[in-house]
């Protein structure tokens, strides 16, 4: 299945009949193709080219449209220790029945300090990929049902971190700081739409683009459900 994956992701970028080219999802200026889902009006802001998340309350913004295999590029930095956040992979875009966050694949973005604060396992802090709110995935890494990076890359409060993630026909791999450290596959979802969390502390986000690449053979049920533009 990695072969495989690599091989595809290859022969992708360097077909000469069928460049590529990134878009970019924040503009440095306001929150254009960014729709508010279950947070506040002040959550989210721009200032001096940045994305910044209040951390409060507790939800999520979503894409403007779906997205299904595309390669993606966001950087990120805590602005307090134990911050919490991350973005959202082929989700649903909306609040999971009683819950403020939606089903998806997590792509988790913790500041470092979370597992001491938390007396948890450093593996949480490493990037950790998975499914959310019940979605089904099988981790490269195991940690239970969440995949682990296997080389800490993520670095503290205030420090620019850079993810690169790759998703592709129900498989993901993630580059943190220059090197892929971990991945998934076999998500029950494959298409759906991108969101970024709001979870308690500020968070800056920059540099957030796409490059979307060929669709695949995804079915309606592999494909979350569509929401209204007002939503």
């Amino acid at each position: 299945m990695r072969l495989l994956f690599i091989l595809l992701f290859s022969s992708v970028l360097v077909a000469s009949d069928n460049p590529k080219a990134f878009k970019d999802l924040f503009n440095g200026k306001d929150l254009s193709g960014w729709l508010n889902v279950n947070t506040a009006k002040d959550t989210w802001s721009v200032k001096d080219g940045l994305l910044i998340c209040s951390g409060k309350p507790i939800g999520v913004m979503r894409s403007e449209k779906q997205y299904e295999n595309f390669i993606l590029e966001i950087e990120w930095r805590h602005m307090k220790a134990g911050g919490n956040s991350g973005v959202f992979i082929w989700s649903e875009g909306k609040a999971f029945k009683n819950r403020t966050l939606p089903k998806g694949v997590e792509v988790q973005m913790l500041e470092l300090q979370w597992s001491k604060i938390h007396n948890r396992t450093e593996d949480y802090v490493s990037g950790e990929l998975f499914g959310s709110m019940g979605l089904k995935t099988t981790p490269d890494n195991p940690r239970g049902t969440r995949s682990k990076s296997v080389e800490m890359r993520c670095k503290g409060v205030g420090e620019w971190n850079r993810y690169t993630v790759v998703a592709v026909d129900g498989t993901v791999k993630l580059a943190i700081n220059g090197k892929f450290v971990n991945g998934l596959s076999m998500s029950e979802i494959k298409k759906g739409y991108l969101c970024l969390e709001s979870e308690g502390s500020e968070i800056h986000f920059r540099k957030i683009r796409i490059m979307e690449l060929e669709s695949g053979v995804t079915s309606p049920s592999q494909t979350a459900p569509k929401e209204k533009p007002n939503e």
